[in-house]
């Protein structure tokens, strides 16, 4: 599949790291529209480092990051907080409220961050649980659902707000096999369907191959490899 040239993220000989720690040095790596991109790494290879500085939550300690064409180490914490708005961040866990029914879980940032009205955010999150496969679910709470229905609602709420640029932070983790394999098609199919730019930080090599256009490897404090699943 094509994509369009501009990246939507890049990373640029950045060196990432808490204070005068580094975690992760000389890092090249850019994601497209429509694109997924999987990287990997062992546990504390600094995966989730590279999550916080796409985020901005950190900021780089040398090179550059962009988002959407801004440096990121250089906007100010309103420009930063519409950046954020144009981005989507799916936790392992899913970081759902335990105490609302799927369907307000996935209508929480439309009334939030949004001003629209009962009509309009009935209509975007039942399309959103469709697009996951859970529009029956609407009315159950989270107690009553499995652990994969739960990952596939906080997708279905990361993508609510139909941003440019998705993080999937161990999304793939502990699930079942016909779970990861239900995930991460839709991972697939969201990228194809909304052409956003798509990161997976995981260490699950087959179920990331099928679906990812290019893999980045980090360990050791640096990018090891990167390239196309195939020449992986």
């Amino acid at each position: 599949m094509e994509h369009s040239s501009t990246p939507v993220l890049k990373f640029s000989n950045a060196s990432l790291g808490y204070g005068d720690f580094t975690v992760l040095k000389d890092i090249d790596l850019q994601v497209a529209q429509g694109q997924v991109l999987a990287l990997m790494g062992g546990s504390g290879s600094g995966k989730t480092t590279l999550l916080r500085a796409a985020t901005g939550q950190i900021i780089a300690q040398k090179g550059s990051i962009t988002v959407f064409g801004q440096n990121m180490s250089a906007l100010t914490p309103s420009q930063l907080h519409d950046t954020r708005m144009r981005m989507g961040v799916l936790f392992q866990h899913g970081a759902l409220f335990t105490d609302l029914n799927v369907f307000e879980n996935v209508a929480f940032p439309l009334r939030e961050h949004t001003k629209k009205n009962e009509a309009e955010i009935t209509e975007i999150v039942l399309d959103k649980l469709e697009a996951v496969g859970l529009r029956a679910a609407a009315h159950l709470f989270i107690s009553e659902i499995s652990g994969g229905m739960a990952r596939r609602v906080a997708l279905a709420r990361a993508i609510v707000l139909e941003p440019e640029l998705i993080l999937y932070d161990e999304l793939l983790a502990g699930l079942d096999p016909i779970s990861l394999g239900i995930t991460a098609q839709l991972i697939r199919h969201l990228a194809d369907h909304l052409q956003c730019a798509s990161i997976i930080i995981t260490h699950d090599v087959p179920e990331s191959f099928t679906i990812a256009d290019y893999v980045y490897i980090v360990g050791q404090g640096t990018l090891i490899t990167h390239g196309k699943p195939e020449q992986l």
